[in-house]
């Protein structure tokens, strides 16, 4: 491609509307344009780039023995009624009425249709496994979209589902999934980790993503300085903590007036915050009804919603008002584990079993229990871990010390089991000539998102740092002066030179000022510039290498060499 010809509208502005750097980086460097709240054009330095990623996850996939496929963008809502989704999506799931008023929706994942694919097709074990995929835009009506590509209302998304006849086989997939995303993310040159996370809308169980790392990300995650284990925070786990000195305590009841906050109950009693028990109260919203349910973790902890919700099987936890908490017999501020309404549901950290000389809410204004105890709960008791994890926290696996990350999510994976099979009615003959439900896993990757992330880790206040294997141009030869037919004769000798090796290659043939052409470059990210300029005269050239922001002098018998080896 020639410059001169090429459609990539650069500019010195910074969007109105932008904050993160990818977000203002591609904009100004001309592979996006926006249309409208989270919607996107791809101008085509976008188009390139976007393809290069996609050939590169088509590769690896396609060589762990996945199919692609292309499933209708538009779906009949009848399917996400067998599913029971319509409503859990809620409204980011964006439904629409056709000429004769039957009910579709816009893919937002395409779970159910990838089930009904196969449904009809695969009647017995002898069909299985199958592992199927498609690259395709989605939609969902986010309520805040924003950061430009990284959190659109459409997008690019790699979807992919396989089916299987066993458990045991479908963990098998699911590790060989695994091990094909490391190898994508490692060929695009990114810095990422792989962390345990929440399944969230989805479902299932086992689930992964696959963060990259990088001080915009929206997650926070918890990694371990001394070995490999990471994991969203609201998934993340650690060693039970170490107690402080053990404090001796009579059991009785305290006047504690006004005093709801720990910090205060702390400094009043002389006690580590170790010692109480704090009661969070959370109205938990399911599918056909309300309920109140009160959550205990340790003074010192925090109750981690995510996983709050996991415990009860709820759709959302929100907070409960003060009249909601009356009705149900409770007294804000002075909620504990005595005293309790027999209707109400509890769950317990899993560091409170057992525990005793413990400060709890008497469930009565003004008054807290001194030396209560946990050790006598009833078989049936709810415990589970609820708590924040953090820094300085120790690593459940190895001991080691945790800290926070910040991550951009650009894949995930998930254990699904029989929850869509199920539901879906997608079952086979198994070798005894019984008909299963098809056990599943489904893989994601933010195919347009990555576009974000890439530039998210890899920019420098110059522009965009793009790695060769995805940039639209791996080479650009910049003539410095075109007016100059010995500049400009050189410049087309290499052009032609790497044209014909099939090289990705642009000519910057323009007839603007060299430093106009050179911001250009350096904006645009192209890996490697071949300047060709004033010291053509005396036999030089210099190449740009943009990762390492700098220049090299070559010779012009060796440089076509030089940039052989650059660039293969």
């Amino acid at each position: 491609m020639r410059f001169s010809r090429a459609y990539i509208p650069t500019s010195k502005e910074t969007p109105n509307d932008a904050v993160l750097q990818s977000h203002i980086l591609l904009i100004r460097g001309g592979y996006i344009q926006g249309v409208a709240s989270g919607l996107y054009n791809l101008l085509p330095l976008g188009k390139k780039i976007l393809d290069n990623i996609r050939d590169i996850v088509k590769d690896e996939l396609d060589r762990a023995g996945c199919q692609e496929v292309d499933l209708a963008f538009v779906t009949p809502a009848e399917l996400w009624e067998e599913s029971g989704r319509i409503q859990k999506f809620g409204k980011e799931l964006l439904r629409f009425h056709d000429r004769k008023e039957n009910l579709f929706v816009l893919g937002p994942t395409h779970e159910e249709m990838m089930v009904n694919l196969v449904r009809d097709n695969i009647t017995s074990y002898k069909q299985l496994p199958q592992n199927l995929y498609q690259i395709k835009t989605k939609f969902r009506d986010e309520a805040r979209p924003r950061f430009g590509l990284m959190r659109g209302r459409e997008f690019v998304m790699k979807d992919g589902y396989s089916f299987h006849e066993s458990e045991e086989d479908m963990k098998r997939e699911f590790s060989l999934m695994e091990e094909t995303y490391k190898k994508i993310f490692s060929r695009l040159g990114l810095d990422f980790r792989v962390v345990e996370a929440d399944s969230g809308a989805i479902g299932g169980t086992g689930s992964r993503e696959f963060m990259v790392l990088a001080d915009s990300g929206e997650d926070t995650l918890v990694v371990c300085k001394s070995c490999e284990y990471g994991a969203n925070i609201e998934t993340a786990k650690r060693q039970p903590k170490d107690a402080p000195e053990p404090v001796e305590m009579t059991f009785g009841k305290f006047l504690t007036p006004n005093m709801k906050a720990i910090d205060e109950l702390s400094e009043f009693f002389h006690v580590d915050p170790y010692f109480f028990v704090k009661a969070v109260a959370k109205k938990a919203i399911f599918e056909d009804r309300e309920e109140i349910v009160l959550f205990f973790v340790r003074g010192s902890d925090e109750l981690e919603e995510t996983k709050a919700v996991g415990t009860v099987g709820a759709l959302e936890l929100v907070d409960a008002s003060q009249e909601e908490l009356e009705t149900a017999g409770l007294v804000a501020g002075f909620m504990g584990v005595l005293n309790l309404p027999q209707n109400i549901r509890t769950v317990y950290d899993l560091e409170l079993k057992g525990s005793k000389n413990l400060i709890t809410g008497a469930n009565e204004v003004d008054y807290h229990y001194v030396g209560a105890t946990l050790e006598e709960l009833p078989e049936d008791t709810h415990f589970a871990d609820l708590v924040v994890v953090k820094e300085g926290d120790l690593c459940s696996v190895c001991g080691g010390e945790l800290h926070y990350k910040k991550g951009i999510e650009v894949g995930h994976i998930f254990q699904l089991g029989t929850a869509y099979s199920e539901k879906l009615k997608a079952n086979f003959l198994d070798q005894n000539g019984k008909s299963q439900p098809m056990v599943m896993g489904t893989y994601g990757i933010g195919v347009s998102r990555l576009i974000s992330a890439v530039v998210e880790q890899s920019h420098d206040d110059k522009g965009i740092i793009l790695p060769k294997e995805i940039a639209p141009y791996r080479l650009n030869i910049l003539v410095s002066n075109v007016k100059k037919s010995e500049e400009l004769e050189f410049g087309e000798e290499i052009y032609s030179h790497f044209q014909s090796l099939g090289v990705p290659t642009i000519l910057d043939d323009r007839k603007d000022r060299f430093g106009f052409k050179i911001k250009d470059a350096e904006l645009i990210g192209f890996p490697y510039t071949l300047i060709i300029g004033k010291s053509l005269k005396d036999g030089e050239v210099e190449i740009l290498h943009r990762a390492r922001g700098e220049k090299e002098s070559v010779s012009v018998d060796e440089v076509k060499t030089k940039l052989e080896e650059l660039l293969k």
